[in-house]
């Protein structure tokens, strides 16, 4: 056996082999063994395993700064244990909370860790891989609906067990709870963070995570938060359970551009999105199935987030999802679906609304994408230079269509005079007056021809062009109808004296 050691004294990193003194709650005491380092743990201590019991495990306290408050935190914890037995099932024992069993003492009479049972944690997985499909796909856990609600329950049942003691956790979150992945039962570590009641009064908690801090807490310390936390924090946890992982403060923002809030900035406005009524601030997300939960379920959550509700306990919630469990409807498409009320399946809503909109997603994505009504890849070096060359030519070839079309213009009112002597009888026969008014519909119609189609033919952009052709015209159609007229003869008979 090794000699009994103060651990302040070992500057190695393995005590393996040193031995403590193990005091129990009921005074007695015994020389523990500590074996291999199985974990380094966390800001606390490290977990070695009891070298004289396999299912046992050592915290050792990284420091020795806290020793007096540990120990009597620790005595505190061993005189006043929560009653949560272990579960067995099909011959195997399940432990669901690493309780201290006693505290450990080196020789100088210092505090310096605890016994706690062993949690197989290779058997375990965070609360948190249950909220999403693909990880629990990933990890090959269960996929039944029940399972979840499972787990709700339990969690529920441990905190209320707590309660019942008056210990809350305060840093209750997903990643701070662990479930058997066989099972679903809850495995629950690192308790001697727990804010704990002792015969003298309150061991706080020293730690709290945002995104489940009530809207209250965050006007407090750590150490002042106790049972409205847990409640607040549960009700988070059970919520995401039952809603597919969506945190009840989460949501699509109703205005973009508003300043996007945080999630634990939204719960301190009350921004509850799937309650009774709308919230101004977010619309509940897409896939949220809280509309199929059944009447009870969502008056609870009610109470839970919104300001002025009376938040519902831990036993109010285990009492709850036990009537849940034992009123389940199978879904009929889907055997890992349940649901709650004659609305029907709500996980079949939802992956019917998740295809949809993936299918929808997969035609957008084969339709060419358009800037100002250009597809993408109409926008590439290559299309440009492309487009470039066959517009030039295109100009080109214009031009050339546009100088024969204005040649032939020109011509004809040049020997329109010719053109039209051939029908000068009836022009004489219709008077100068009718002349007139067919010269201006003329020009009209010219008009009218050049703004249509100048866009189309080069030469015709340049305006002076555009007059000058227009008056050419006019000029020759003038002097063929003098011509034709014989204006001048008619104009000198008119100054002759009459006989």
């Amino acid at each position: 056996m090794g000699k009994v050691v103060s651990i302040m004294e070992k500057n190695t990193e393995s005590f393996e082999n040193l031995e403590f003194n193990a005091v129990y709650g009921d005074g007695h005491f015994e020389k523990i063994r500590v074996g291999k380092l199985v974990n380094k743990g966390g800001a606390a201590g490290k977990i070695y395993l009891n070298a004289d019991n396999p299912n046992q495990v050592v915290k050792l306290f990284h420091s020795k700064n806290k020793s007096a408050t540990n120990r009597q935190k620790l005595e505190a914890m061993l005189l006043n244990r929560p009653h949560f037995p272990d579960a067995v099932i099909d011959g195997i024992n399940y432990v669901q909370i690493a309780w201290p069993e006693a505290l450990l003492e080196d020789e100088n009479g210092f505090c310096v860790g605890y016994l706690m049972p062993l949690i197989k944690m290779d058997d375990a997985v965070s609360l948190d891989h249950l909220m999403q499909k693909a990880i629990r796909k990933k990890l090959n856990l269960p996929e039944s609906y029940a399972y979840r609600i499972f787990a709700a329950y339990n969690l529920a049942s441990m905190v209320a067990a707590l309660h019942k003691c008056e210990h809350y956790i305060v840093d209750l979150k997903p990643s701070n709870v662990s479930v058997y992945k066989n099972n679903m039962m809850v495995a629950m570590v690192d308790c001697d963070g727990f804010s704990i009641k002792g015969e003298h009064g309150r061991y706080p908690a020293e730690f709290v995570s945002e995104e489940y801090i009530y809207p209250e807490g965050m006007e407090q310390n750590c150490a002042d938060m106790g049972e409205e936390q847990d409640k607040f924090a549960l009700a988070v946890i059970i919520f995401r359970l039952l809603n597919n992982g969506i945190h009840p403060f989460s949501g699509t923002p109703r205005k973009s551009g508003e300043k996007m809030l945080t999630i634990q900035e939204r719960i301190e406005q009350y921004h509850y999105a799937y309650g009774l009524w709308p919230d101004a601030y977010q619309a509940p997300h897409p896939y949220s199935i809280h509309e199929y939960f059944d009447k009870a379920t969502l008056e609870l959550f009610e109470r839970a987030f919104t300001k002025s509700g009376n938040r519902p306990t831990a036993h109010e919630w285990q009492e709850h999802l036990w009537k849940l469990m034992h009123n389940l409807k199978i879904c009929k498409k889907n055997h890992n679906h349940v649901y709650f009320t004659s609305k029907g399946c709500g996980l079949c809503m939802v992956e019917d609304k998740f295809y949809h909109n993936l299918s929808d997603i997969k035609k957008q994505k084969e339709t060419p994408e358009t800037i100002r009504g250009m597809t993408v890849e109409a926008l590439t070096l290559e299309h440009a230079q492309k487009n470039k060359e066959e517009k030039e030519a295109l100009n080109h070839k214009m031009q050339i269509i546009s100088g024969v079309i204005l040649a032939v213009y020109m011509l004809f009112f040049t020997f329109l005079y010719k053109i039209l002597s051939f029908a000068a009888d009836f022009i004489l026969s219709v008077g100068i007056g009718l002349q007139a008014i067919i010269v201006t519909l003329i020009m009209l119609g010219i008009n009218f021809a050049i703004n249509k189609y100048y866009a189309y033919l080069p030469v015709l952009k340049n305006k002076a062009v555009m007059q000058m052709i227009q008056v050419y015209a006019l000029i020759c159609i003038i002097i063929a109808l003098v011509s034709i007229n014989d204006i001048p003869k008619n104009l000198l008979s008119l100054a002759l004296p009459l006989e």
